[in-house]
């Protein structure tokens, strides 16, 4: 395929424009896939240049499609052929009831896939502007290059809203003292993948040693932020360790180092709190640990880290790090279909348009792939229904929401229409029965099914 053949250009290849590629080219529309990693550029934060690379954590969050909106909303995807949906199933790894994968593995099923289909042409390339013309999607993610983010505000006519990312670090499993840690889920709950209920290690904690690590966490040194990013807030679904630790001493123990549900086979009791150790990778060699990002400097972070019970030793393949996100006001800047008001042959996909997590940018990717290839194709296409994940995720995305105030948001059922006539220990269950009746018939209505 030249470059003058294509239809769709996307400008990116994380999650959402590998999405909204697949999505695209199979519908028939020739696609031009431009992803500067590989052309001599790279992110802060990525470490490959393969399409789709995961770099903040391994996982998809739950797998639970009747209690669990994030679970529902892979339901929705894989009923619409997502490649990332897909990719993930032959690159798993256990994790409980969460849906987990080996990156590597993930991501070059996702390139694979990609460069074998006919459809599509992968370019190497950095775009420093917004084309002027030409069916166009941007997913190029919170680390926008900044050349084209500039391209990017002056086309939106406002600046970026931005807040910070941070990155958990990665241990080398033979190096974890498994006398004093054992492997267990909370409450031993099996996962959907089935298994013992022993998919996390976890490294327990009393009082003194738990108070003594979170004095570790406020006194460490810091990265040290640029002016420009003083007033950066943080996303609340992605907080740095040390912010949670700093907004009370019991924080920590109610959030990611909670010990409830978590028997020590040592001593048949709870802990006083826990570190827990989620597998990484396919072999089992690599395992992250879960809610450790962190804006510690490394020097500090191995210092700390090596006071975990059963972390004496610990070697890090990966130490945790701290990133800037961009997003756009989409309410104020983006129509149903997330077209750029003013531009509308340009959508945008991904995290920049204010969603936040793998599967919700992969979820808004495919809907902006779907809206293209309908659009280019003259069929119809109304956004999912808003009762569903996919349109509760569009509806944060490009609703009536207070734009002052937009920021990042996973889907959950708070995203829903309410359903106030439902028992509340019966709601999760009505919202995910609702959704999945509402999907079948607009997949009906436009003949997806």
């Amino acid at each position: 395929m030249s470059v003058t053949t294509h239809q769709v250009h996307i400008i990116g290849g994380g999650l959402a424009g590998s999405e909204a590629a697949w999505q695209l080219a199979r519908a028939g529309v020739r696609v031009r896939l431009s992803e500067m990693r590989g052309a001599g550029d790279m992110t802060p934060a990525h470490q490959t240049d393969g399409l789709a690379e995961l770099v903040c954590s391994n996982s998809f969050r739950s797998d639970d499609a009747d209690k669990n909106a994030v679970g529902l909303l892979h339901q929705e995807m894989r009923r619409l052929d997502s490649l990332i949906m897909a990719s993930a199933e032959p690159a798993k790894v256990p994790a409980g009831s969460a849906l987990a994968v080996d990156r590597h593995v993930f991501s070059q099923g996702v390139t694979r896939a990609l460069a074998e289909h006919p459809n599509i042409e992968i370019v190497r390339e950095r775009i420093d502007a917004l084309p002027q013309d030409g069916m166009t999607i941007v997913a190029t993610g919170p680390l926008t290059a900044p050349a084209l983010a500039q391209s990017i505000g002056a086309a939106a006519g406002m600046e970026h809203l931005a807040f910070f990312d941070a990155i958990a670090p990665v241990i080398h499993r033979d190096s974890i003292d498994m006398e004093q840690c054992w492997m267990a889920n909370r409450w031993d709950k099996i996962g959907p993948g089935g298994g013992e209920g022993k998919d996390y290690i976890n490294c327990p904690m009393d009082k003194d040693q738990y108070q003594a690590f979170v004095q570790g966490l406020l006194d460490g040194e810091k990265t040290e932020f640029k002016e420009w990013e003083a007033s950066t807030p943080y996303f609340e679904g992605c907080m740095p360790i040390e912010v949670m630790a700093s907004r009370g001493p019991e924080t920590l123990r109610h959030g990611p180092m909670k010990p409830m549900g978590l028997d020590n086979p040592r001593t048949g009791r709870w802990p006083y709190a826990v570190v827990q150790l989620r597998q990484d990778n396919a072999s089992g060699t690599l395992w992250n640990m879960v809610g450790f990002q962190t804006k510690l400097k490394h020097g500090a972070q191995v210092e700390l880290f090596r006071t975990i019970p059963g972390l004496e030793k610990a070697e890090f393949a990966r130490l945790g790090g701290l990133h800037r996100n961009t997003f756009i006001q989409s309410p104020k800047l983006l129509d149903e279909t997330l077209r750029l008001k003013s531009a509308p042959h340009i959508r945008f996909a991904g995290q920049m348009t204010g969603c936040e997590g793998y599967v919700e940018s992969a979820a808004i990717g495919l809907i902006a792939g779907r809206f293209a290839a309908a659009e280019l194709l003259g069929r119809a296409m109304t956004p999912p229904p808003a009762d569903t994940a996919l349109g509760a995720l569009l509806g944060h995305v490009t609703g009536n929401v207070a734009t002052a105030d937009y920021q990042p948001m996973n889907v959950n059922f708070g995203l829903f229409p309410p359903l106030d006539d439902v028992k509340k220990k019966q709601r999760k269950e009505a919202y995910t029965a609702r959704a999945r009746s509402s999907l079948g018939a607009w997949m009906g209505e436009l003949g997806l099914v």
